[in-house]
Parts: structure tokens; C-alpha cells; sequence
């Protein structure tokens, strides 16, 4: 960095990478626990967590030394041979998840297609040929792959890439009746998020979690669950799924499984994962050895460190405080979440917010209609969430100044 101006280095940037984030001049140079370190020395609280993905925070001194010492022996051999880390993590997904086999990816959306692929081989071979039709929800995310941006119930997201791959069907999210109106003979899977994370942290109702069950029971569908934004004690349980009644036949994790290091992983029942024999899937780098030491290391740290407490008992303090804060700015008009996956709908322009909130040493980002959302790390501490809440209400005090001067 040094002799370097950030202006040249974006510049650098522009020249060379495809214009499909907005990054502004933002340039970070280091990070350590939930703070990170901007090129001209200033310290950010980062409550963005690289998208749900640094659940513990930057530089984790566990982690790195997981992923060094594994560096230090293998990075990757290619799934041709056994290597202990990924059978250990496999067996450690095992135990915390409930279901029987694990295939390892490289990301989410990845994970995504490779569930997807798996349901339309148990369809095929469990009710027929023509069974390879998966119902998903309006204002889901499940990836940026073609599939999986499929599966995705955004429409405005498919525009520009057709023709998208048939075979996928969409209802409203917590609508038992058109849920079970979409049904048919060839439906072999119904693809889920427990909480629509980029849709704008929508939470799914006790009566439609009943209707999913009742199916699951009398039409032999598969239940698949995408856990890449909730799973890993995003929520304060280890899955999502298991604060519900819900008994996945598939789910889907990334983000947070390797704290930074990318994997995705496709989890699946016994009956069903059997429906993906020999060369049905694959992936070269996919369960490396350095991802899988990385995501191995995670799963020890969640439970040896009882984050899932710490996730439960800050996001407590965090709603209780932004309920507080709610009766003296209107703008808020909605809190919802659950553990350390909080929106936060604004009925003010949250990109102002956002804005206005990285000026004062705060990175925080947005989910679709107009919601703030935050995602600290597991690890987040008191001090940290005071932090935030200071920064907030003055974002939220000078945007209320500035609307009394119209």
C-alpha cells in the first residue's frame, strides 16, 4: 500500500474487473474480530460479515492456524482419494444436522444445484420420469448459477439470461393454499428458506411450516431446505430448521461453513443421498482439504466456544433495544429475524442509511424492500452491539433532521 494512492488502486480495479459491484472507493486493507481496517487507517465495526460468511469475525487465531498448519500438508488432491479432513467434517455435519451423507462444493449456489440435481435423480427414479418439478417461493434467493437463479422466485433477476431451465414452479412465501394448488404428479421437491435472507429477511409462518410437513407426509415430495445464509448459528441453533417442526430431506450451507475459506455443502438423508451414485456429481476442488480443515475448526468453535448462546443473547439485547428505538423514529416501521439475521424495514431510503452509517465508522447492508440487514458475527459482544446502536440513531437522527428541512 504504501507510495500507492486508493484512487489508483480502484482505478486499477476498474480497468480490469467486471462492473457487477458497487463498490464505491471503499478499500480495506486488514481486519481483526469484528473490525476492520480501511486503507487510510480508519476502523470500521463490520456488521456485514462478509455477507453472513465470517462468523467469527477476521483473523480468528484458531482458524488461521487450522488453515495454515493444513496448508503446510495438503491444499487439494481432487476427490480420486480419501483425505481425513473432509471425512472429519463430514461426520461432524453429520452429528449437528441429523441426516446421513454429506457431497461438499465450493459455494452456495453451487450447493443449490447440486441438491437440485439430486432431487430431480430421486424424482426420476422414485416416481418417474416426468417427476423433476420443483416448487420454490416468490422473493427467494438460492444463487447466481442458472438453475439455481431458476430457483430463485425474483423474476427481475431472470431478465437478461433466458431461456432459464424449465421444471420450476412459484408461489408466495407462507401461502399454505397456493402451495398446495401448485402440486402435481411431477412435483418431486419443494426448495425452502426458513428466512428469506435477500428477500428481505422474511420469516416463515407456523401454519405454513404445517402444510410443508402434511405434504412431506401424503405427497411424496422431497423437502429441501437452503441453509447457506441461516446455517452455522446465524439463527442461534446450529440450522435453521431446527428451531421448526421441519424434517429436511436435503439442506443446502456455504457462507459461514468456512468462516471466510469457500465451501458449500449439500447434507441429505439416507434414502435420498443413495440416489447419487457413482459419477452422478462431482467437483474438482470441492471438500479440499484446506476448505474442509477451515469448515471443520468452524463447527468445533460454535460449539466449544457456545456461540449458539452468544448469538441468542446478544440478538435478545439488539431487539429489545431497536423495539426501544422504534418509538422514537417512525421510520422504522418493522424488526424482524432471528438470532443474528436482523431486518430492520426502514421508511427511509436505506442506501442513505447505509451511507451515512459508513461515514461514522459502521458497515452494515441492505436486503430487498428497504431493509437494513444485520449481520454481525457470532462472536459479537455487547460493547460491539452499543457500538452499533450509537451509530444508528444518530444515522437515524440526522436523517430526521434533514426530512424536518423539507
Amino acid at each position: 500500500m504504501e507510495n500507492i494512492s486508493k484512487e489508483a488502486i480502484v482505478k486499477r480495479g476498474e480497468a480490469v474487473l467486471m462492473n457487477t459491484y458497487k463498490r464505491d472507493e471503499k478499500l480495506l486493507v486488514s481486519g481483526k474480530q469484528a473490525w476492520v481496517t480501511a486503507d487510510d487507517g480508519k476502523d470500521y465495526l463490520d456488521f456485514v460479515s462478509g455477507i453472513a460468511t465470517n462468523v467469527l469475525g477476521h483473523a480468528d487465531e484458531g482458524l488461521v492456524e487450522a488453515i495454515t498448519q493444513q496448508a503446510k500438508q495438503l491444499i487439494h488432491t481432487s476427490n480420486l482419494y480419501w483425505t481425513l479432513p473432509g471425512i472429519e467434517l463430514a461426520e461432524a455435519l453429520v452429528e449437528v444436522s441429523g441426516l446421513a451423507k454429506v457431497f461438499f462444493a465450493n459455494s452456495g449456489t453451487e450447493a443449490n444445484e447440486g441438491a437440485i440435481k439430486l432431487a430431480r435423480k430421486w424424482g426420476l427414479e422414485a416416481k418417474g420420469e416426468s417427476a423433476v418439478e420443483i416448487i420454490t417461493m416468490q422473493q427467494s434467493f438460492h444463487g447466481r448459477t442458472i438453475a439455481s437463479l431458476t430457483a430463485t422466485g425474483q423474476k427481475e433477476m431472470h431478465h437478461g439470461f433466458g431461456p432459464v431451465v424449465p421444471g420450476f414452479n412459484y408461489v408466495p412465501f407462507n401461502d399454505a393454499q397456493a402451495l398446495k394448488h401448485a402440486l402435481t404428479s411431477n412435483t418431486c421437491a419443494i426448495l425452502l428458506e426458513v428466512i428469506q435472507g435477500e428477500g428481505g429477511i422474511n420469516l416463515m409462518s407456523d401454519a405454513f411450516i404445517e402444510t410443508v410437513n402434511q405434504i412431506q407426509k401424503e405427497a411424496n415430495v422431497l423437502i429441501l431446505i437452503d441453509e447457506i445464509q441461516t446455517g452455522m448459528g446465524r439463527t442461534g441453533s446450529m440450522f435453521a430448521f431446527q428451531q421448526t417442526s421441519l424434517q429436511p430431506d436435503i439442506i443446502t450451507l456455504a457462507k459461514g461453513l468456512g468462516g471466510g475459506v469457500p465451501i458449500g455443502a449439500v447434507l441429505a438423508t439416507e434414502a435420498t443421498a443413495r440416489h447419487f451414485g457413482l459419477s452422478a456429481h462431482g467437483s474438482t476442488f470441492g471438500g479440499n482439504p484446506l476448505a474442509t480443515a477451515a469448515g471443520l475448526y468452524i463447527v468445533k468453535a460454535i460449539k466449544e466456544r457456545d456461540l449458539l448462546a452468544n448469538v441468542q443473547q446478544q440478538s435478545r439485547y439488539l431487539v429489545e433495544k431497536l423495539t426501544s428505538l422504534q418509538q422514537s423514529f417512525p421510520v422504522i416501521k418493522e424488526i424482524r429475524g432471528k438470532g443474528l439475521l436482523i431486518g430492520i424495514e426502514l421508511d427511509v431510503p436505506v442506501t442513505e442509511v447505509i451511507r451515512l452509517a459508513y461515514e461514522q465508522g459502521l458497515l452494515v447492508t441492505s436486503s430487498k424492500h428497504n431493509v437494513l440487514r444485520i449481520l454481525p458475527p457470532l462472536t459479537v459482544t455487547k460493547r460491539e452491539m452499543d457500538y452499533f446502536l450509537t451509530i444508528f440513531k444518530s444515522v437515524l437522527e440526522k436523517l430526521s433532521e434533514k426530512a424536518r428541512q423539507f
